[in-house]
């Protein structure tokens, strides 16, 4: 409904504008092409995503301090806290970043933002920038045609630095022209009500343009142009401030809980620090004019003042806010509980994954992982094991032997209801995230979706299994209850060791992909052994024929589980970025070595 009345209304008033002023079409020219050049931008530093940004995320986020510094560091090479929100929300609903982490960066995103007011005072309004601009334009274009990436990346970065600068030349002439027709300034408000109104105005600017970076250079170039008088500035620049949160809102609407939580710091922390800056205006202005002396601003260079306030209050706003930062995560946990999540729901698929190629994997990767601990439940049940057996059990087989219980379960509807949600789910976010991911990125996707097919498979056999299997772990018969629950433990035992190896974190990778092919040559070495057995049992008469058939038919299904269950942990276990990795990939059997490893 906002949608609807915000952008007639917006057309309105533009159309108004252009109406009463010929040079208000120029402030305009100037703002739109400033904020086609942020997108050049923030599209230009997308192409640098797909692997650096992201572990330095990872690496430099462990403590508070660190948080902070990469916030402040990011915004300030890309001069985009929208993209570095963006960015955090992503990596923050894939998992990758803690809330708290990810509140830091947030905070530190804020002091970055201040260095572009510095940047635009010091420089932009003081040189002519638009003959900078245009070589900028003709690279940056000349650039984003080429194929490589990485020259499309640093053509879209100077494009968009030659649209910043033709957009801050374009709103500079504007102003200058303008005031000549009419005085903007003989509309200023003093006084509390004033700081409110243009706090409020400001917000609202920088609402609708998604851009306090854009309403800042708007502000600075009108107080250049004296179209505004300082003080209503000042209370702009606290609006731009408070309305940049939109961007974060708009960007957690489509991510998990954990992305809305982060919204909601970035409001609560922005709003706080507006509030500060509106209640302590004197305090701060005097803090300015102490600062301006001290480092050589002039009394009346309004626009470096504005940009000593702009930094003096974010800075003062992070130093309150930061020793809260983990009474604030207490609190947004509890203002956005998790949900109560049935095993069917995934947990870390949302569109907000699609932004960055490390997200849909890491995303992917964990709702895989998600898909195989239902499967768990479900395969443990279906052997008639609970799940905390088969993990804590110290002596397994001796547990199996004894447990004779039969667990009451309608397998068929816990597949329909927890398995096939979940598998759907995957393989819909796969088919999404082609669109956004590059396709060097494919074989890793890819192999993930084979490995959700692989557990959903494993599901299926121990469905064929159950029933002869349940039939005679309670059968008087020794010989073929042994050999059931021989094949419960073989499938016990490889889900135990894949739980082990996932959670120990920090294993060898090349080890574990070895670890997993001993298992499969063990499972080659049952079934010869097995074989043997038929033989003596049957010539015995211990079992009868149709006893034989069922054991030979069913340990099938047991070799097919085994096979897809360490298929899949080999798919999971395996990091697309990691190079050891890689070369284990190098070291797994083919079928033909398993079968040789398993006859020696």
């Amino acid at each position: 409904m906002l949608k609807k009345i915000l952008l007639p209304s917006i057309l309105i008033i533009l159309g108004y504008g252009f109406w009463v002023s010929p040079d208000f079409k120029e402030i305009a020219a100037g703002v739109s092409i400033f904020l086609f050049g942020m997108l050049f931008l923030e599209e230009g530093f997308k192409a640098f995503t797909g692997g650096v940004l992201e572990k330095l995320l990872q690496k430099t986020t462990d403590k508070t301090w660190k948080s902070l510094l990469f916030g402040v560091i990011s915004t300030t090479i890309m001069q985009s806290s929208s993209l570095v929100s963006v960015i955090t929300i992503s990596f923050i609903s894939a998992g990758l970043v803690t809330l708290v982490a990810g509140i830091g960066i947030i905070f530190g995103a804020n002091i970055g933002t201040t260095t572009g007011a510095w940047l635009v005072a010091a420089f932009g309004l003081k040189v002519k920038i638009s003959a900078y601009a245009m070589p900028m334009l003709v690279f940056g274009i000349v650039l984003s045609f080429q194929k490589s990436k990485y020259l499309k990346g640093i053509g879209s970065v100077l494009a968009g630095l030659g649209f910043l600068f033709l957009g801050i030349h374009y709103m500079k002439e504007g102003f200058e022209a303008f005031k000549d027709s009419f005085d903007l300034a003989s509309l200023a408000v003093g006084g509390y009500p004033g700081l409110f109104l243009f706090a409020a105005i400001g917000a609202a600017a920088t609402v609708v343009m998604q851009s306090s970076h854009a309403t800042l250079v708007l502000i600075l170039t009108a107080l250049a142009a004296s179209q505004i008088t300082y003080e209503n500035a000042l209370a702009l620049a606290i609006g731009a401030n408070v309305g940049t949160t939109i961007t974060a809102i708009i960007g957690s609407l489509s991510a998990n809980v954990q992305g809305k939580r982060l919204a909601g710091a970035h409001l609560v922390f922005n709003l706080a620090t507006g509030l500060i800056a509106i209640v302590f205006i004197s305090q701060f202005v005097w803090a300015v004019d102490w600062v301006s002396v001290r480092v050589g601003i002039a009394d009346d260079n309004y626009t470096m003042k504005l940009a000593v306030f702009h930094t003096l209050f974010n800075v003062t706003g992070v130093l309150v806010m930061v020793p809260l930062i983990h009474r604030l995560a207490d609190y947004l946990f509890k203002v956005f509980p998790e949900k109560a999540l049935d095993l069917a729901e995934p947990r870390y698929l949302s569109e907000a994954a699609y932004e960055f190629p490390e997200t849909v994997l890491k995303s992917l990767k964990k709702e895989v992982w998600h898909l195989f601990d239902s499967a768990f439940e479900i395969m443990a049940h279906g052997i008639n094991l609970h799940r905390t057996e088969i993990l804590e059990s110290p002596d397994l087989e001796k547990t199996i032997d004894d447990d004779r219980e039969v667990h009451e379960f309608d397998l068929d509807e816990l597949y329909e209801s927890k398995v096939k949600i979940l598998y759907s789910a995957i393989i819909d976010f796969i088919s999404h995230a082609q669109e956004h991911i590059p396709s060097i990125f494919s074989e890793e996707m890819f192999r993930l979706r084979k490995a959700s097919l692989e557990i959903v498979e494993c599901v299926k056999h121990v469905k064929h299994l159950r029933k002869n299997m349940t039939k005679y772990m309670l059968s008087d018969n020794e010989h073929i209850r042994v050999e059931y629950n021989r094949m419960r433990h073989q499938i016990s035992m490889i889900l135990r060791e894949i739980h082990r190896l996932r959670n120990e974190g920090d294993y060898d990778h090349a080890l574990a992909i070895l670890e997993m092919d001993e298992l499969k040559a063990e499972i080659q070495l049952a079934h010869r052994q097995l074989d043997e057995r038929i033989t003596e049992v049957l010539r015995d008469d211990h079992i009868t024929p149709m006893m034989a058939t069922s054991l030979l038919n069913d340990f099938n299904y047991v070799d097919e589980t085994a096979r897809h269950l360490l298929d899949t942990a080999q798919a999971l276990l395996i990091s697309h970025s990691d190079l050891v990795a890689e070369a284990a990939q190098e070291v797994v059997l083919d079928e033909d070595e398993i079968d040789e490893a398993s006859a020696a």
